[in-house]
């Protein structure tokens, strides 16, 4: 399933804070955010719960998959393959710590996503080699946790090299800067705090509409 990029893409990563002492509550809010994302028009959903055990992580990936099902909204679990197999996700997110994406490919087919984190353009090379759909390229900017960003400059280098891979920005985007990295070139972008909160999430869809051509305009939700 390749990636439609005559709109840029927009990805909404999970905040990680979800634990078996937590889940209750966590997942509600989880549930929340997935069905404004789709509401929203986002593009991608990410399912990013480390703390999760493998019973609770496909618990919640299911109810997530409902919740996207028969829309634009597509579910990836991340480093997770099995479990993203077994709720009917539409794809995982892969690390440097997960299986490689040529494994995970030969084993699916063409409609199952693959995205790829990525540090450099090497890696970039690598995941296009390995089957992979898209890559998350960062972090760009300073964030909590990855430190000072590599900034705009290398944004722009890695998606002039990575040919026809969509490299989608992360890394401390917010409602301040997301133009910056599709000005750089990217194919768009994953966010976590900016996308959790609805009101920033649905600020910057909203502002995105007035710059993008008139058949994008289904990321605004309307």
């Amino acid at each position: 399933m390749s990636l439609d990029v005559s709109c840029p893409i927009v990805c909404l990563i999970t905040t990680g804070e979800c634990d078996a002492a937590n889940y209750i509550e966590s997942s509600k809010r989880i549930l929340a955010i997935a069905r404004a994302a789709v509401e929203a028009g986002v593009d991608l959903i990410q399912l990013r719960e480390k703390r999760l055990t493998g019973k609770l992580l496909f618990d919640l990936a299911q109810h997530v998959v409902e919740i996207t099902r028969g829309t634009s909204t597509k579910l990836l679990v991340n480093d997770r393959f099995d479990i993203a197999l077994a709720a009917g996700a539409d794809g995982v997110h892969l690390t440097s710590m997960s299986i490689p994406a040529d494994v995970v490919r030969r084993h699916v087919d063409d409609r199952f996503l693959i995205g790829a984190s990525c540090h450099s353009a090497e890696d970039v090379a690598g995941a296009a080699a390995g089957g992979a759909d898209f890559t998350l390229f960062g972090p760009v900017f300073a964030s909590p946790g990855k430190g000072d960003g590599v900034g705009i400059e290398r944004l722009a280098s890695v998606c002039a090299s990575a040919g026809d891979l969509p490299v989608l920005a992360i890394g401390g985007i917010d409602e301040g800067n997301y133009m910056s990295v599709l000005d750089a070139g990217a194919a768009g972008f994953a966010a976590i705090r900016a996308m959790n909160a609805v009101g920033s999430m649905t600020r910057i869809l909203n502002d995105w509409s007035h710059h993008l051509p008139g058949g994008c305009d289904a990321l605004a939700g309307s």
